[in-house]
């Protein structure tokens, strides 16, 4: 009951900050960016809360817990791909999408590639819509798990609950409110990760005692070269980790939050803030599926018989209902930043790159408002239904979508601020052909292919946009 009541306050809370949101939101301009005034602190935490999801605290303790420290590659690559979007993404973009005034990655291209432009702003809106509607109905999914575990109500009613509320406080309050919620929830996905694995290792005994009972246990757990049954990691298999931090640069939900800054000037505390609380935020994840493997051990513990519940299983045996009630609001919190910046980024894209570029250009800030409000809603009631209609397997699309972005987008950002000769061509080109290569490589397997279809979709992109490019150039530059 005490958890319910905390669940609910948080809940509620969350709507509050969208009633804020709302007060502070004057046009369009202000409910997709926020008027490009977010600090560093709400920029860089609002990143991360929305990057991260449920993956930092269900699915890398889960990975870990299950297979050892060979899965902690991926926490690698990623934090490197944080500091490296952070460093060579974020002025330019912030700069150069002020100057063309640009709101969304469509409108970007848009204006930056002149040649074209009508099918490359349709094709990355696409390209958007139908990737983010499938990673939001994965983050609706986990939201189900998490309150069908927790309280035990019925799985459909879990998902219907989680979307509302995420309704709610985006169509309400729009940008700003997605930030502050991100931050917010970013304190409380940090506070629970550090918080949890130190009340752990108290009840074992030690952090010598940890390492023993995992040794016991299995000593290649400890092995970052290793499978846990002692054989070595192949090269593609790092690489395939390593290669996750790759997506950062196509990822629009994360571009946005460069797009809003406040101002160049604020870029590098944010950036200094952002790769600190990745690292610890991963290297603490990382800790609880170590210490999770002792923990279950021990004999006044029940074993664990999912792996992905080693997080909130440790939250709910080791903390008082208070404390505990806050914990897992902080594994919805996850959840939800990422739902809610997901759905907001398909706002813009019918309101900007569909409903204003193909049906009424001439309409006005109010009514794009109102039609981006509306969208949320019938954005998230058809992520609903794949939630409740698509079966449960959330990692997949996770991985799928994460591939698509990172391989169409991220090259074409790259190159649109550090290749001179990049043409509207080239940049078309380049996107088409990052997306079919992760499509087709996914389906492929064995050999070569076995490789993340992230990497060879990330750089046969970047190679087709400097090819075509020199071959194709543009006759004016934007």
């Amino acid at each position: 009951m005490i958890i319910a009541i905390v669940f609910v306050l948080y809940i509620l809370m969350m709507i509050g900050v969208g009633v804020y949101g709302y007060s502070k939101t004057k046009n369009l301009d202000d409910y997709l960016l926020g008027g490009r005034k977010m600090g560093a602190f709400v920029s860089a935490l609002s990143a991360g809360a929305s990057d991260m999801s449920g993956w930092l605290l269900m699915g890398l303790p889960g990975a870990i817990f299950a297979a050892g420290l060979g899965e902690l590659w991926i926490g690698i690559g990623l934090l490197i791909g944080t500091y490296f979007n952070w460093l060579v993404i974020a002025k330019p973009l912030r700069v150069e999408s002020e100057r063309l005034g640009a709101m969304t990655v469509s409108e970007y291209f848009e204006k930056r590639f002149p040649v074209g432009k009508t099918a490359l702003r349709l094709i990355t809106a696409v390209i958007i819509l139908v990737f983010f509607i499938l990673y939001t109905a994965s983050g609706l999914v986990a939201s189900g798990k998490l309150f069908e575990t927790v309280f035990g109500i019925d799985y459909t009613t879990a998902v219907v609950i989680g979307t509302l509320a995420i309704i709610v406080y985006i169509s309400v309050g729009g940008f700003i409110a997605v930030c502050w919620t991100d931050a917010i929830q970013g304190v409380l996905m940090i506070g629970a990760l550090v918080i949890v694995p130190m009340l752990a290792v108290n009840v074992i005994g030690g952090w010598s005692e940890v390492v023993a009972a995992v040794n016991s246990s299995n000593p290649e757990l400890l092995n970052i070269w290793t499978r846990t049954d002692g054989s070595k990691l192949s090269l593609t298999s790092i690489v395939s980790s390593l290669g996750w931090g790759l997506g950062y640069m196509g990822m629009p939900h994360i571009l946005v939050r460069f797009m809003a800054i406040e101002s160049i000037d604020r870029i590098p505390r944010a950036r200094r803030i952002a790769v600190v609380w990745s690292g610890i935020s991963m290297l603490a994840a990382i800790s609880i599926g170590i210490i999770g493997i002792a923990y279950f051990n021990l004999d006044t513990v029940e074993p664990l018989a999912d792996k992905e519940r080693v997080f909130m299983t440790m939250m709910q045996t080791l903390l008082t209902p208070i404390p505990a009630g806050i914990c897992l609001a902080a594994i919805l919190a996850a959840i939800m930043s990422t739902a809610d910046s997901q759905l907001l980024v398909c706002t813009s894209v019918i309101t900007e790159d569909i409903y204003r570029s193909f049906f009424r250009r001439d309409a006005t800030d109010k009514e794009l408002l109102n039609i981006g409000r509306f969208s949320v809603v019938m954005l998230a009631a058809v992520a609903l239904y794949i939630a409740l209609n698509g079966g449960k397997d959330v990692m997949s699309l996770v991985s799928y979508a994460w591939a698509g972005f990172g391989a169409a987008f991220g090259p074409a950002i790259l190159l649109s601020f550090y290749y001179k000769k990049i043409s509207s061509i080239g940049a078309i080109s380049g996107i088409v052909i990052g997306g079919i290569v992760v499509i087709l490589w996914k389906n492929m397997s064995g050999g070569i292919f076995d490789l993340y279809e992230l990497v060879p979709g990330f750089f046969i992109s970047l190679i087709a946009i400097i090819v075509i490019s020199n071959i194709i150039p543009d006759s004016k530059k934007s």
